[in-house]
C-alpha cells in the first residue's frame, strides 16, 4: 500500500502513543511500585525503630501506658498503620488496632487469646527467624489481616536485652492509593505529549506537507508544459522560497518558449517572403510571363533576394555560436580605431550614393584593446551598417573613441528617425523590429542588435542605447583596454 508522507507520520505517531501507553501501563508501573513499595517499606522501617527506641522501653516497664497507647493510636491512625509490641514469646502487648471483638478467634490455630496479664493475644507461631535477614514480610501476618499487608519489624531491648519487637503493618492497598495518585502523572505527560504529537502533524501539514502537495502539483502543470501555472507560496521560509525559485524558473520557461515561438515565426515569414517572390520570378520567367528583354531586372531582383536569404541565415548561424556558456573567443591586442576605420571604408559605395559623411574623434592614432578582433570588427559593421540606414540623405554619422579608466568608450551616433521610448528596451530582443527600426528598403530581420549585444555579453561588457524620436540615436559600448596601449589624453578629430 501507498503511503504519502503525512499518513506516515500519522501512523508513526499512532505507533508511538500505544507504545507509549503500554509502556507506561506494564513497565513503567512495574517499575515505580517497585520503587514506592521499597521507599515505604524503608519508611516504615524508620518508624518501627524511631518507636522502638522512644517508647517500647517505657511500656515494658508499664509505666505511662494510657499516654504511650494513646500517642501510637495517634501515629497510626495518621500513617494508616497499625502498630503492635511483640514480646519475644508472641505475646502481642499492644496492638493499635484491637477491638475486643471475636475476629482475633477466626484462626485459632495462629491467634489465641492470652490469660497472661498484660498480654492481649497469641501469636501461637510466632518466629522472628522465619524472616531471615529481612526486616519485613508481606501476607496476612497470621490471618490477623483480611487483606495482604506489609509487616515491618524492629527489635525492643532494654539493658541490651531483648523484650521483644514493634511490628508496624500497612496495607498494600494504602502503598498503591498514594503510588497511583503520583503514577496517574505519567499518564498526563503522556497525553500532553500525544497532543503535541497532534500540534506537530497539524503544524507539519500547514508549514510543509500542503506547500510540497502544491510544489508538487506545480511541477505536474509543468511536466505537462503549462508554464503559466503559479504557485502561492504561504510562508516565507525555505520550502516558500522554493517555491518562489520554481515559479520564478517556470516564468522564465513561459518567456522561453514564447521566445521560441516567436522566433520560430519571425523566421518563417522572414523566410517565406523572399522565397516566395523568388519562386513567383522565376515561375514568371520559366513560362515566359516575362518578356526576354525584362528578364534581368528581375534576375536582379531575385539575386538581391537571395542575398537577403544569405545574410538572414548568416545571422541566425551567428547567433547560434554565440551562446555565452559555450562561446570561444580568440582574443588578441588590436587596434581599435584602425579597425573602425576599415570597416567604414566598406560603406563607401553606399555612404557617396546617399551622400552620407562620417566624422571620427579618436584619442590619438592608434588605440589598442584586448579582445576577439573578428567579432568586434562584427559589432562595429552592424551599428555602422543602421546608422546609415537610419540616417537621412546629406546627413554625418560620429564615430568617438575615448579612453576611461580600463577601458574603451566607443559611440556611434547619427540623425537617423531615433526610436520610440517604449522600443528602446527591446531593440536587443531577436527579430524585434519597431516601424521605424525597418528602414526605408525595409531589408532588417532584426537580428543585427541581437547579435551585438551577445558578442558583448561574451567579453563581460556592456552597451547602452539613447535615441530621441526625430533628432537620432546614439550607441555606446566598452571595451578592455591593452596592457600595451598608449593613447593620448587628447582626443583627436577625423574627418571620413
Amino acid at each position: 500500500m501507498k503511503m504519502n508522507l503525512l499518513s506516515k507520520f500519522i501512523f508513526i505517531y499512532i505507533c508511538i502513543a500505544v507504545l507509549g501507553f503500554l509502556a507506561v501501563t506494564f513497565v513503567s508501573y512495574r517499575i515505580d511500585y517497585k520503587s514506592v513499595y521499597e521507599e515505604q517499606t524503608e519508611d516504615m522501617y524508620r518508624q518501627a525503630v524511631n518507636i522502638s527506641y522512644k517508647y517500647a522501653p517505657e511500656y515494658f516497664s508499664n509505666e505511662n501506658l494510657r499516654t504511650i497507647e494513646s500517642e501510637l493510636e495517634t501515629v497510626s491512625s495518621l500513617n494508616n498503620t497499625r502498630i503492635m509490641f511483640i514480646n519475644t514469646d508472641g505475646g502481642v502487648i499492644l496492638d493499635t488496632g484491637y477491638n475486643d471483638s471475636a475476629e482475633f478467634l477466626q484462626n485459632e490455630e495462629e491467634i489465641s487469646l492470652s490469660d497472661t496479664e498484660g498480654v492481649l493475644y497469641e501469636i501461637n507461631d510466632f518466629n522472628m527467624n522465619d524472616l531471615g535477614s529481612k526486616y519485613y514480610q508481606s501476607g496476612d501476618f497470621h490471618s490477623i489481616f483480611k487483606e495482604k499487608t506489609i509487616s515491618v519489624f524492629a527489635p525492643i531491648t532494654d539493658s541490651y536485652t531483648l523484650k521483644g519487637y514493634v511490628a508496624v503493618h500497612m496495607p498494600e492497598t494504602v502503598i498503591s492509593y498514594r503510588f497511583i495518585a503520583t503514577f496517574n502523572t505519567n499518564y498526563y505527560t503522556l497525553l500532553f505529549v500525544v497532543i503535541l504529537n497532534v500540534l506537530f502533524i497539524i503544524l507539519y501539514y500547514i508549514q510543509v506537507h500542503k506547500p510540497i502537495k502544491d510544489i508538487n502539483a506545480a511541477i505536474l502543470e509543468y511536466g505537462k508544459g503549462n508554464f503559466a501555472y503559479h504557485i502561492q507560496p504561504a510562508f516565507d521560509d525555505e520550502i516558500g522560497n522554493l517555491a518562489v525559485s520554481l515559479d520564478y524558473m517556470a516564468t522564465k520557461l513561459n518567456e522561453m518558449d514564447q521566445h521560441q515561438q516567436d522566433f520560430l515565426s519571425n523566421i518563417s515569414h522572414d523566410f517565406r517572403s523572399p522565397l516566395t517572390s523568388i519562386k513567383g520570378y522565376l515561375e514568371a520567367i520559366a513560362d515566359g510571363t516575362i518578356p526576354p528583354d525584362q528578364q534581368g531586372r528581375y534576375i536582379d531582383i531575385v539575386l538581391f533576394e537571395t542575398d537577403r536569404l544569405t545574410k538572414l541565415t548568416s545571422n541566425i548561424l551567428t547567433l547560434n555560436e554565440l551562446d555565452p556558456k559555450s562561446i570561444r573567443l580568440e582574443c588578441t591586442d588590436f587596434d581599435v580605431n584602425a579597425l573602425m576605420r576599415h570597416t567604414i571604408e566598406t560603406f563607401e559605395g553606399r555612404c557617396k550614393k546617399r551622400k552620407i559623411q562620417f566624422q571620427l574623434t579618436f584619442p590619438g592614432e592608434s588605440l589598442y584593446v584586448y579582445g576577439d578582433k573578428s567579432k568586434i570588427g562584427q559589432i562595429i559593421y552592424n551599428l555602422i551598417d543602421n546608422a546609415i540606414k537610419f540616417s537621412p540623405e546629406n546627413s554625418c554619422i560620429f564615430v568617438t573613441v575615448r579612453v576611461k579608466g580600463e577601458k574603451a568608450i566607443i559611440s556611434i551616433r547619427d540623425n537617423g528617425c531615433g526610436i520610440e521610448k517604449e522600443s528602446l528596451g527591446k531593440i536587443f530582443d531577436r527579430f524585434y523590429k519597431s516601424d521605424t527600426s525597418r528602414g526605408k528598403d525595409k531589408k532588417g530581420s532584426g537580428l543585427g542588435l541581437a547579435i551585438v549585444k551577445e558578442i558583448l555579453l561574451a567579453h563581460n561588457e556592456n552597451i547602452d542605447v539613447v535615441s530621441t524620436v526625430g533628432v537620432g540615436t546614439e550607441f555606446t559600448f566598452t571595451l578592455q583596454l591593452s596592457k600595451t596601449s598608449s593613447a593620448s589624453d587628447e582626443d583627436v578629430p577625423q574627418d571620413s
